[in-house]
């Protein structure tokens, strides 16, 4: 993996260029990453410990809660060093690696909502046959593929990165290391790169969001023809509302990143939007579903009684 250029380190010239609201935006983004350690710690801690949440969607849940805390250590803590600090050095093995691990969990993390989709239609719409489907090795399967899925993805635009010259600057203008804003720096032919990302990465992205759309299509279209009682759609309903909420935050700027034509594109830009999947989303997701979901609640109640 190592590339032919002489560039050994790289320098993330961070979130914006106003070196005035370091300080500020230091409090604002270690507030949230503390937010999404403490809420994403909490459930998963919950869901592990409480019997009454064994079940596919809590499963499926606490993977997530996993993912969240993983995706944002692994561009947050560099972000945040080099809020207050003058080095804003990342070595170029470094850089690789916070590459391959931001779409490793990343492209997992599309792939797990999608799945989650699938499970609500699945509990909705065919609760017959929902415990004989979804059973614990199917759902340990599914997540083993995913994963799997995902770290092969990520190795691939590791690898093809890694192989790439770079003989011009090394100043990448975003706060973490991803595949757009290096491929800028790049000299040489980086069209197979670009269409790898356009190509692979979009049909990933674009082909769980179409499977998410579906699974909530089926679901809106099976509670208005099927169920008669305004408490049942209304309980339906809350129950995925809290799911398509973290759907939307994760899918609306990750597809404007990445689904926009190349000409579009704007690295200043990009790196304002990048804030949205790696520092919102994440520290909102935990309150998204402790705020909407009673069983999730009522068990860290319990917990908390437990704890004090």
């Amino acid at each position: 993996m190592l590339n032919q250029s002489s560039v050994t380190e790289f320098l993330l010239l961070g979130v914006t260029d106003m070196e005035k609201l370091n300080p500020f935006l230091f409090a604002v983004f270690l507030t949230f990453y503390f937010v999404n350690v403490a809420g994403n710690g909490a459930i998963l801690t919950v869901i592990i410990s409480d019997s009454g949440l064994h079940s596919p969607m809590y499963f499926f849940l606490g993977n997530l809660a996993c993912l969240d805390i993983c995706f944002s250590t692994v561009t947050l803590p560099k972000m945040l060093e080099n809020l207050i600090s003058t080095n804003k050095a990342i070595s170029f093995s470094a850089c690789i690696s916070q590459l391959h691990f931001f779409h490793f969990l990343g492209s997992t993390e599309a792939q797990l909502l999608a799945v989650m989709a699938f499970d609500r239609f699945m509990a909705i719409c065919k609760p017959l046959h929902y415990p004989i489907i979804m059973n614990p090795q199917l759902c340990t399967r599914i997540a083993v593929t995913i994963w799997t899925i995902a770290f092969l993805h990520a190795l691939m635009h590791s690898v093809m990165t890694s192989r790439l010259n770079f003989c011009a600057s090394n100043q990448i203008r975003h706060f973490f290391c991803d595949v757009k804003p290096l491929l800028e720096l790049a000299c040489g032919n980086t069209e197979l790169n670009q269409q790898l990302l356009n190509v692979v990465t979009g049909s990933l992205g674009m082909g769980t969001f179409v499977l998410i759309l579906l699974s909530y299509f089926y679901i809106i279209a099976y509670l208005f023809l099927k169920t008669h009682s305004c408490s049942m759609l209304h309980k339906a309903l809350s129950t995925c509302a809290s799911h398509f909420m973290v759907v939307i935050l994760l899918y609306a700027p990750v597809i404007f990143i990445y689904a926009r034509p190349a000409s579009w594109s704007s690295l200043d830009q990009d790196r304002i939007i990048a804030i949205m999947y790696t520092v919102v989303s994440p520290g909102l997701n935990p309150l998204i579903y402790t705020l909407r979901n009673k069983d999730v609640k009522t068990a860290l109640t319990k917990m908390i009684r437990r704890k004090f």
